[in-house]
């Protein structure tokens, strides 16, 4: 059984004290496929050596992660973006998109930056990674804008509710689904068994967004073998079917 963590921030300092342990428990638990999306320039560095480190197992995407786009260095940022992506093999631009939860005043740049980057991936021919935090609207007025037959992607932590989740697979996306669906008060299980599972692929977000019933502590990439249990559920599928299923969508969506 091969289980594919496509959202895990593996060079977080988080896990500075027991990183390669961490990856490796992961691998033990059949989570042999870890996807690594791009906050900014700072981390590049840690993504190449980690990278480095695990050649099979580690996949790079780059980009410039929203609540990172200030005034100040955004446009230094996305050369270094558009430099990285010119420069050397990743899988998809991301994690891209618009976060209005923490500063609604760069809501413009935000935009601009979504928008320039979902250009880069159409160029590279890559998918996109996309974060959106209390910004559905928002994300959605840029994808439409730019909806094509190069556009395609994950909607990185869908937290949406039924008509969201149609829309975001309309215009190309497949949906991330992690921890949040083991939450009670989550919602997107009360749907999910609503949307074909070839729509459907699996992230951790670590060390975020732990599931149950490690909710409110540290999130790992073995954590993925937790939301694929809950799928299984919520679809009444075995887990290995449920695994194999979401790694082909992840093969799909990252051209490997």
């Amino acid at each position: 059984m091969i289980l594919t963590d496509t959202h895990t921030h593996l060079y977080s300092e988080e896990f500075q004290n027991d990183r390669t342990e961490m990856i490796e428990r992961a691998i033990e638990a059949g989570v042999s496929r870890f996807f690594v999306p791009s906050i900014d320039s700072s981390y590049t560095k840690k993504m190449y050596d980690l990278e480095t480190q695990f050649p099979e197992n580690i996949f790079l995407m780059m980009g410039l992660h929203p609540c990172y786009v200030k005034p100040e260095s955004y446009q230094q940022e996305l050369a270094h973006v558009e430099k990285s992506l010119a420069a050397k093999k990743f899988y998809a631009v991301g994690e891209i998109g618009i976060d209005l939860f923490w500063d609604k005043t760069t809501l413009q740049i935000q935009q601009e930056a979504f928008r320039f980057q979902i250009q880069l991936a159409k160029k590279h021919k890559l998918a996109i990674n996309i974060h959106c935090r209390e910004a559905f609207d928002e994300v959605f007025e840029v994808l439409e804008s730019e909806k094509s037959p190069e556009l395609f992607g994950i909607f990185h932590c869908f937290t949406g509710d039924f008509e969201q989740a149609k829309h975001a697979i309309d215009l190309g996306m497949k949906l991330g689904i992690g921890g949040v669906a083991t939450f009670k008060n989550g919602k997107i299980d009360q749907f999910l068994n609503e949307i074909d599972l070839k729509h459907i692929v699996l992230e951790t977000d670590s060390p975020y967004l732990a599931p149950v019933p490690f909710r409110g502590k540290r999130n790992e990439s073995s954590y993925t073998k937790l939301v694929a249990e809950k799928l299984a559920q919520i679809y009444n599928l075995p887990i290995e079917e449920i695994a194999r299923i979401t790694t082909e969508n992840s093969k799909q969506v990252f051209g490997i």
